[in-house]
């Protein structure tokens, strides 16, 4: 997410000044105020590293529409910015000095002014500054806001003192965190979302003087200070000052011990006094405020005592620090006890708003520094994609996370805080984690313990940096690959995804619960809950989306045989968390139409908790209660009555407490569904172990990224790769072999792991830790020459690897129709078509989704789909170069035509261009055999009594007939060769044999 800033050059600014200006500054107490855009054309519509203004967004319809416009009521000169917007996700625009050029020092100043043309929208404005760092795009970010509530032009100003850091983004590592206002690089308004209007701004200027509150401040070391009942808290109070200068005037710090809910005399021993930092007192230095507490030996909630401070001199801290002596003596506190009594005892003792807070989840960008975590009494927060602390490593996640429980220490009964990510194929959002393969890739490798070994390494980096909930696996059944989410699947077929969630087990642990306190265990999350990957293409209603959070229309039937089969499998494997679809459900013949699963009482509350016995919680998805039809206090209602335990409402969590609040005194909600909902939550944070231990553990921390969880990821990677054709045996390579290697995903780590990946939509490019396709293959040993678009001279080589695919994207962002297709690009097919024609070549597709290859077909000698293999590109060169053998297989039918789609193994018309299950392998000693052959195993398929040894049967039975078909794959080979690889995974291996040997029979 772009945030951008800036400032005309110095010798702008000096030649903008008259001398008639400067004669005024000298005379007056205030210095002369400084331009910064006059919006007269000085400053050109450009980006870095030129100084210049331009605009961003979140998809290209989000950046406004700017223009330099001449108007004869401009407040300064001729001309002002005007510009239109209507703005979806987030949009703006930013004025950055260019980066050849020296930052600013606006020091001398009191804050910052412009004149801005009100529409009256009562929205509310970001203005940013930037400060430190080497240019305007790596600078720190200091944002505050201001109220379009006003007609005509107004003078916007703005003390530096009111800007804060922004907790929700930096764009690069952290500078120091201190507005020093001596090395700044400009400004960035970020426009309102959800409204269609237009803007006018002129004359940006620095105005005032600056005292000495601007350069110092005091703080203290914590907002929060917990206690056991008799023990002191020791309070740290430290002046501060930009460029860490002495202090030019004393500073006075008064302090006292006043209000809260603890009682002086009884509970502790009430302090005052004041604190002197005379002038000339180094930047750093700290004085000390004990406050000790009282014992009475009785039972009771945590109390509260504030340290109210009065500061003289400097700018005083954001908030008044409180000390906390900590519940004690109370049953819930008892771990010895069993989590059911633990629940009861806690639910009895809370209020209303302490419970609708517990089923409130906030984002982390949205609550600042935190305080609200207690104002509020939240019981979750979440980092959403690419929401990350500054800078992203885990030592960051560790400290920001303990830093918002310690504010939940802060509450009465000192609820933990449950923190949760979309850790979706590794640790995503974190820089330098083991990225696994996504989920269409773990489907591919067939291999369920590997997948739970997936899961393991995902949990332990995930809990090493304070996180002890996991919004995955996704369950979907994907039934039509031009759905953006498509790749989050483990495939098409129920039965495979059943098969892979051991996945699971890797990440939570016993199905019991008692491993979820360990240290390298997380809460899973099954989603999205029900039919997310049956949706039609056409049906979504949500913005330029296609298909993703559309309609799934099913007979009841479908609907339990495809979409509600992995959710009986995950309850049964103890999943503790389910989350719902944004999608509608259609049941056909129930007469209710298209319903919002966030709505559907009958799927939540009868199915899942009641037909298949889920005892964990269900979380709403993102903001998902706004797409329900009504007013706010109607979402409300009817997703908690639906059976939504706690709502992911990022920013708005305010307005959820107060209506959930409202919903239920006027009874629109029941306090037994209330108390239900809390229940749930709160025997989860207890098997966590949370209430025990709420801080991060990072004794595993040394192992995120490891060699050990890196070799699970590579070993991922090579099992995911299916060997589709394989003509002439060119694969694998062989090492003496001159290799010419192109494509544009050769080399991209970015697009080899693709969406989810260090930000929501990933990004091409590197952007995190890891090996490329084309370094492992270097790193095999390999003889490789690289030219990404195939310009370079393709005479005297061996053997060529092309590697192509898609770019990262997520979501309905990557739906086919929403600027997406199935097809390669111009580039990359160029790529294939130049090097097939000049040598043999191996074409691998790094794709979410299958591509439409099938023109092309007869020049490729091999093709491999890679999916998406995360970090590990040794793991694909490992098959290349024959180190593994290709052993993958489809998780989904390859179709021949886009027109084709949705094509699923069982369909009765199936033709497609490889079938569900297809997998050619690279084994040395490949079974070989007949019609005899395929007969003798499925006599031996129908007496197995192990999974093992019925899936080896299988296996040999379906190499045979691929051996046999080649590329002549047609419609009476694919059927029932696709029902074999589904009558396996059921366990059904005598009547898979059979159809592979009627696939045998028509090859």
């Amino acid at each position: 997410m772009p945030r951008t800033a800036l400032l005309v050059s110095t010798a702008l600014c000096a030649a903008l000044l008259s001398p008639a200006a400067v004669s005024q500054a000298a005379a007056a107490a205030d210095p002369a105020p400084t331009p910064v855009d006059r919006f007269e054309g000085e400053v050109p519509f450009a980006s870095q590293p030129a100084e210049g203004i331009f605009t961003w967004g979140s998809d290209n319809d989000d950046p406004p529409q700017l223009a330099l416009t001449a108007r004869p009521d401009a407040p300064e000169g001729d001309k002002v910015l005007s510009g239109t917007y209507d703005i979806s996700g987030y949009g703006g625009f930013t004025h950055d000095f260019a980066a050849t050029e020296p930052a600013h020092d606006w020091s001398a100043h009191q804050g910052i002014r412009f004149w801005w043309d009100g529409q009256n929208t009562g929205k509310s404005t970001n203005f940013e500054i930037k400060d430190g760092g080497a240019n305007g795009e790596a600078s720190e970010l200091w944002t505050t806001s201001f109220t379009d509530d006003f007609t005509g032009w107004k003078q916007i100003e703005i003390p530096f003192t009111n800007f804060v850091y922004r907790t929700d983004y930096q764009p690069v590592g952290g500078i120091d965190h201190v507005l020093g206002l001596t090395q700044m690089w400009g400004y960035a308004v970020t426009l309102p979302v959800g409204i269609h209007s237009q803007f006018a701004m002129d004359d940006v200027e620095l105005y005032g003087r600056a005292d000495q509150s601007l350069r110092a401040s005091v703080v203290t070391d914590s907002a929060v200070y917990p206690v056991k009942e008799g023990g002191t808290a020791t309070v740290k109070v430290t002046v501060a000052t930009t460029g860490a200068v002495p202090i030019d005037d004393p500073v006075t710090v008064a302090y006292t011990s006043d209000g809260g809910t603890a009682e002086a005399g009884k509970d502790y021993t009430p302090v005052s006094g004041t604190l002197i930092f005379p002038a000339g007192t180094a930047s750093g230095t700290t004085r000390t405020v004990t406050v000790r507490t009282l014992k009475d030996r009785s039972a009771e909630n945590a109390e509260t005592i504030p340290l109210k401070l009065t500061v003289t001199g400097a700018k005083a801290p954001a908030e008044t620090p409180q000390v906390v002596i900590d519940a004690h003596g109370l049953p819930y506190l008892d771990s010895k006890l069993p989590i059911k009594k633990r629940v009861a005892d806690l639910v009895k003792r809370m209020s209303l708003e302490e419970k609708a807070g517990q089923m409130t989840q906030a984002e982390r960008g949205g609550i600042g520094t935190g305080a609200d975590i207690a104002t509020y009494d939240l019981g979750s927060l979440l980092s959403g994609g690419g929401s990350t602390p500054t800078p992203n490593t885990a030592a960051a996640w560790a400290k920001m996370i303990d830093s918002f429980q310690l504010r939940a220490q802060a509450t009465r009964f000192q609820i933990p805080l449950i923190y949760g990510v979309d850790a979706v194929h590794g640790h995503n959002n974190l820089a330098g984690a083991t990225i696994m393969p996504h989920n269409i890739g773990i489907g591919a490798t067939r291999d369920p313990q590997l997948a739970e070994k997936t899961g393991a390494v995902t949990a332990s980096e995930v809990r090493a940096t304070g996180i002890p909930w996991d919004f995955a696996p996704c369950l979907c059944v994907t039934r039509d690959e031009r759905w953006g989410r498509s790749y989050e699947s483990f495939g098409e077929d129920p039965a495979l995804v059943q098969s892979m969630e051991t996945m699971i087990q890797g990440l939570q642990g016993a199905a019991n619960g008692r491993q979820l306190k360990d240290d390298d265990k997380v809460l899973a999350t099954a989603k999205h809950f029900v039919g997310d990957g049956g949706t039609a293409y056409g049906s979504s209603t949500t913005g330029t989306y296609t298909i993703d959070q559309g309609v799934t229309t099913v007979t009841r039937q479908q609907l339990e045989a495809i979409h509600l089969a992995p959710y009986r499998t995950a309850v049964d494997r103890g999943i503790g968390t389910v989350m719902p679809s944004y999608s509608s459900l259609d049941i056909v013949g129930d007469g209710l139409g298209p319903v919002k699963m966030h709505a559907r009482a009958d799927m939540i509350n009868g199915v899942l908790k009641n037909r298949m016995g889920f005892d964990g919680f269900v979380i709403s998805d993102w903001n998902a209660i706004d797409q329900l039809p009504g007013d706010y206090a109607s979402h409300v209602s009817t997703s908690v009555n639906a059976g939504v335990d706690m709502m992911m409402v990022p920013y708005s969590y305010k307005d959820f407490t107060t209506t959930l609040i409202a919903q239920v005194k006027a009874g629109a909600v029941t306090e037994k569904r209330i108390d239900d909902a809390v229940s749930r939550i709160l025997s989860q944070k207890f098997k966590l172990g949370l209430f025990e231990k709420p801080y991060a553990d990072t004794s595993n921390a040394a192992r995120i990224g490891s060699s050990s969880h890196r070799a699970v990821a590579r070993q991922a990677a090579a099992e995911s790769q299916v060997l589709l054709k394989n003509a002439g045996g060119v694969l694998p390579l062989k090492k003496s072999q001159k290799v010419y290697v192109a494509g544009s995903n050769a080399d991209d780590l970015g697009n080899q792991t693709g969406g989810w990946t260090i930000t929501w939509q990933g990004s091409s490019g590197t952007n995190t830790t890891g090996t490329t396709i084309l370094q492992g293959m270097r790193n095999a040993g390999g003889d490789v020459t690289y030219s990404k678009d195939a310009s370079a001279p393709t005479s005297g080589y061996d053997v060529g690897v092309v590697v192509v695919g898609e770019t990262p994207y997520a979501e309905g962002v990557g739906d086919v129709g929403n600027g997406n297709d199935l097809t390669l690009t111009p580039a990359d097919q160029a790529a294939v078509d130049k090097v097939c024609a000049a040598m043999k070549c191996a074409v691998l597709i790094v794709s979410g989704r299958p591509q439409l290859i099938g023109d092309r077909l007869p020049k490729i000698d091999a093709l491999v789909a890679s999916w998406l293999p995360g970090t590990e590109g040794d793991g694909v060169a490992d098959v290349l170069y024959g180190k593994r053998s290709f052993t993958g297989q489809l998780p989904v039918t390859w179709p021949k035509s886009e027109a084709q789609l949705p094509i699923n193994v069982g369909d009765t018309t199936y033709d497609p261009q490889f079938p569900y299950g297809w997998g050619l392998t690279t084994v040395s000693k490949a079974p070989t055999g007949g019609a005899s052959t395929l007969k003798a195993l499925g006599a031996a398929a129908g007496k197995v009594r192990s999974v093992e040894a019925g899936k080896a049967l299988v296996t040999q039975a379906r190499l045979i007939v691929q051996q046999k078909v080649g590329q002549n794959i047609t419609a009476a080979v694919s059927k029932p060769f696709a029902d074999a690889d589904h009558l396996l995974l059921t366990g059904k291996y005598a009547a898979a044999v059979k159809k592979l040997e009627e696939a045998y029979r028509v090859a």
